[in-house]
């Protein structure tokens, strides 16, 4: 794990463009507190702040090939390194490291622009061509590890966070309109958009290529696929067979994550997810795993009974950390600083204070069990999005809606608690009963309640805008050939997963503390062995993952194996305001001056939503979500926007 930055445009003297590469790496010196690399060449320029995983000794970056002509600096990890370096060996290309970074060279000069699709890992990319003259970016199939970049002051600037974008042109600090109002309706911007105007995220499983004379090829070598509707199941004779090579194949993907010259732990939740990446750490012969959670005083965000089963199922040694509602109020600006986007939920706040904790007891990498529910379709709404649809068929149905009621007993509020909310919540959408984002609907509608928020210039400036028809338009025309479930998985991963999870609850968070983090179910192999399943053996009734259960059977507790998922929260709004009290940071920035002065929300308006908070009435998702929105952008706007004007 790393930071990353650089550069392709006119030439520089070296001296200075050095000069302007130490001014981006240096913003990102949590990402990599091990050491600076550089390499300028004429107008290209590539800079490394290294986390040391592996190859401690010799694997300092940038790295080149042989002839010195192809050079790279990347993020992450590359967890076959291995055997494609012996494969290169026998190529005969001739090996100068021990590390991982290494392959990349070689791939390319043995592949060209398809390296990227040998690579199993989480990666962003940069490599720089010098014959060729042309510097290539790529991400990872699923957008694990982040990378930005924008044409400014004729170049072509790329980093892992946009602040070292910001470092050296800060013109940049501005915020665009949409990618806010994309922000609080799908829970984060939609690549390649961000909030910064002007400033792009790669998408996941691409590729740019930037030609010297400024020509951009963006090439996609991966996406999320599934077999169409009515086609014949392909290789398995059987559930038990599949859940023979399922277990297998998981096997793999946290075998080849055990790789790492520096001590490795894992969260633990309690749930079936990150249970099953522990025992399966102690299976490929990891002698003891220290593993860590987050316990929370409030019984519906608790699963610390859950965790201590399987701290003495498997005999780990254990820390837990106790997050309180005023610890997450207080380094909430911190992770805001780090995730560089409006957030809907405090869920990364905990997140950032287990990883500062897992540093402090020596450790830099940790596996954990993100992915698995949106691959194997373990998410409530999945299941939700089923019950809809049978619904769906017999609208005036009373007894049909009555399923909704085996769901979200995890939450205080819950919708389906009471018959007429949950008629009016679920119904909506019931009469796009086809269209792909069917499943979202309900999710989506509730988060765009923030936007009555919005200043009114900023909602005429959207005013019109179907964020429904506009993210269907994205989509490929293969999914409506589909199961209705590949469709609801698709929209997932590529929203909520690659748009807030990952980066707002996965990478940021750890990286704040300069912890990488692994997800062997977000291994490509996984993923494409998923999407070839049948529906029905992903939810089976109402059980979710299904045949990921079985996969594990033998392996967990029996309770801990036939759980039903319950989603890692924390508390929201609750968390801002002690005895009905703001914390000092919270009442500045939601004062009716501030709010004017910055120009992005209707004044009155958070006026009395900070009212409603305050004095504990907040309603559900809605007004929770809408107030961590509003909060996170001025926090934005304070850090980014006015630090940068001043």
């Amino acid at each position: 794990m790393c930071g990353i930055a650089g550069f392709l445009g006119p030439p520089d003297a070296p001296a200075a463009a050095q000069a302007t590469l130490q001014r981006m790496i240096r913003t990102l010196h949590h990402r990599g507190p091990d050491g600076y690399g550089f390499h300028v060449d004429g107008g290209a320029g590539l800079a490394h702040a290294r986390l040391a995983v592996i190859d401690l000794a010799t694997g300092a970056q940038p790295i080149a090939n042989e002839r010195r002509n192809v050079w790279t600096v990347f993020n992450g990890e590359i967890f076959n390194y291995r055997s494609l370096r012996a494969e290169l060996q026998r190529r005969g290309h001739r090996f100068a490291t021990a590390s991982d970074t290494e392959v990349i060279v070689h791939l390319y000069e043995e592949h060209g622009d398809r390296f990227v699709e040998h690579l199993n890992g989480q990666f962003a990319i940069a490599l720089w061509d010098a014959e060729r003259q042309r510097l290539l970016l790529a991400r990872d199939r699923c957008g694990v590890r982040p990378l930005y970049h924008v044409r400014a002051g004729g170049r072509h600037w790329f980093a892992s966070e946009i602040k070292a974008l910001l470092a050296v042109r800060p013109e940049l600090a501005r915020l665009d309109p949409q990618g806010l109002a994309q922000a609080f309706t799908f829970w984060g911007p939609i690549e390649p958009g961000s909030v910064f105007a002007g400033v792009e995220c790669l998408p996941p499983g691409h590729l740019l290529a930037i030609e010297r004379d400024g020509r951009e090829t963006l090439s996609r070598y991966w996406d999320w696929s599934f077999p169409e509707q009515g086609a014949p199941q392909r290789r398995w004779q059987s559930v038990e067979q599949a859940a023979g090579e399922l277990r297998e194949l998981l096997s793999d993907a946290v075998r080849l994550r055990l790789q790492a010259d520096v001590p490795l732990g894992a969260y633990l939740s309690g749930g079936l997810d990150s249970s099953a990446v522990v025992a399966l750490m102690r299976e490929a012969g990891a002698a003891s795993v220290r593993t860590f959670s987050i316990a929370f005083d409030e019984a519906e965000f608790d699963e610390s009974a859950h965790q201590q089963a399987m701290v003495r199922h498997l005999g780990c040694e254990h820390t837990t950390l106790q997050c309180t509602r005023r610890a997450i109020g207080e380094a909430f600006p911190q992770l805001i600083r780090h995730v560089e986007s409006p957030v809907l939920r405090t869920a990364g706040v905990p997140l950032m204070l287990l990883a500062q904790q897992v540093r402090q007891a020596g450790y830099t990498v940790v596996l954990t069990g993100e992915g698995a529910d949106e691959v194997f379709g373990g998410y409530d709404l999945f299941k939700e999005a089923k019950v809809r649809r049978f619904w769906a068929r017999q609208p005036d149905s009373r007894f049909r809606p009555l399923l909704l009621g085996r769901l979200y007993g995890y939450l205080g509020n819950s919708p389906v608690r009471h018959a007429a909310l949950a008629q009016s919540f679920f119904g909506r959408g019931m009469e796009g009963l086809d269209r792909p984002v069917f499943a979202h609907v309900p999710r989506w509608t509730s988060s765009r309640h923030a936007l009555r928020f919005l200043a009114p210039e900023l909602r005429a400036g959207i005013d019109g805008w179907d964020p429904l028809a506009w993210y269907e338009q994205r989509l490929p025309p293969a999914i409506a050939r589909w199961s209705p479930l590949a469709r609801d998985q698709y929209v997932e991963a590529k929203t909520l997963l690659a748009a807030y999870l990952l980066p707002s609850q996965g990478d940021r968070p750890a990286m704040a503390h300069s912890i990488e983090g692994r997800f062997p179910f977000l291994d490509h192999r996984v993923v494409e062995f998923a999407n070839a399943l049948p529906a029905h053996w992903k939810i089976r009734g109402m059980t979710e993952k299904y045949l990921l259960r079985k996969a594990l059977a033998g392996l967990l507790p029996a309770d801990i194996l036939a759980r039903t998922k319950q989603p890692y929260r924390a508390p929201d709004q609750s968390s801002f305001f002690v005895d009905g009290e703001p914390l000092d940071y919270v009442a500045d920035l939601l004062s009716g001056e501030r709010i004017r002065a910055a120009g992005w929300f209707d004044a009155p308006a958070v006026g009395r939503l900070f009212e409603k908070c305050r004095h504990g009435r907040a309603i559900g998702f809605a007004d929770n979500q809408a107030f961590v929105g509003i909060l996170s952008t001025m926090l934005i706007d304070e850090f980014f926007l006015r630090r940068a004007a001043a």
